[in-house]
């Protein structure tokens, strides 16, 4: 394990996961046939204020004309360039089990120009399963991460190997981690890691329902939840 005293120093910042929800909107308006957008709509669409849209624009070199609005299709331009839209990213998943499979199989990467040119997993008979994107043995990582230079890497294996496995990435030369084990990695600092847990994003949602049921004055959440059963 890396001798390091933090978990890293690269933190998603929540700017970033709300240029997100902007770009869905503007790519929305521009279906519609919307041409010019302002702060007000932006904000009314994504549930902030016109002032934090401004905010997170001007975060990331994003300039408009206040009286005049944005031009949508310059923002979402602009917007694939913070993105580096413009180029592939060779991407490689560790861990086929249910949840790497999935993620292997989903469409929305390659329109992204997020290519999964590689998995691995210890299991022997997963290895040798034809399929469009290889099943590696752990032993050749290093080999595949500098033949397709990749830089980016999905982690979807058991909690118990989870870090044992992030420091071979990182030995091998990933710079930047998505990892979908219950566990913080302890990395280098220079290393961005994000970690998704299904499961506490279901707890999460779950907190809020009981919140929202008990300020309503529901109270037998027992029926309540029978009652949804049929």
């Amino acid at each position: 394990m890396f001798d390091v005293k933090q978990i890293t120093k690269y933190v998603i910042k929540n700017s970033l996961k709300r240029i997100f929800l902007y770009r869905a909107c503007l790519a929305r308006l521009k279906m519609m046939g919307v041409e010019k957008v302002f702060s007000y709509t932006l904000a009314n669409d994504t549930g902030v204020t016109p002032d934090q849209v401004r905010k997170d624009f001007s975060e990331f070199g994003i300039r408009g004309n206040k009286r005049g609005g944005y031009e949508i299709s310059d923002l979402l331009e602009k917007m694939e360039n913070i993105f580096h839209r413009n180029k592939d990213h060779n991407i490689v998943l560790i861990g086929m089990g249910n949840l790497g499979l999935a993620l292997s199989k989903y469409s929305k990467f390659v329109q992204r120009n997020m290519n999964i040119v590689a998995t691995f997993d210890i299991d022997p008979f997963k290895q040798k399963i034809r399929s469009d994107i290889p099943v590696y043995s752990m032993s050749r990582l290093k080999e595949i991460i500098d033949r397709f230079r990749i830089k980016v890497a999905i982690l979807a294996v058991p909690e118990i190997s989870a870090q044992q496995v992030s420091d071979e990435l990182v030995r091998a030369g990933i710079k930047g981690i998505v990892n979908f084990a219950p566990v913080l990695l302890k990395v280098p600092p220079e290393v961005v890691i994000n970690n998704v847990n299904l499961c506490d994003e279901l707890e999460s949602v779950i907190y809020y329902v009981h919140k929202l049921m008990q300020d309503e004055g529901l109270k037998n959440l027992e029926i309540l939840y029978k009652d949804m059963k049929y």
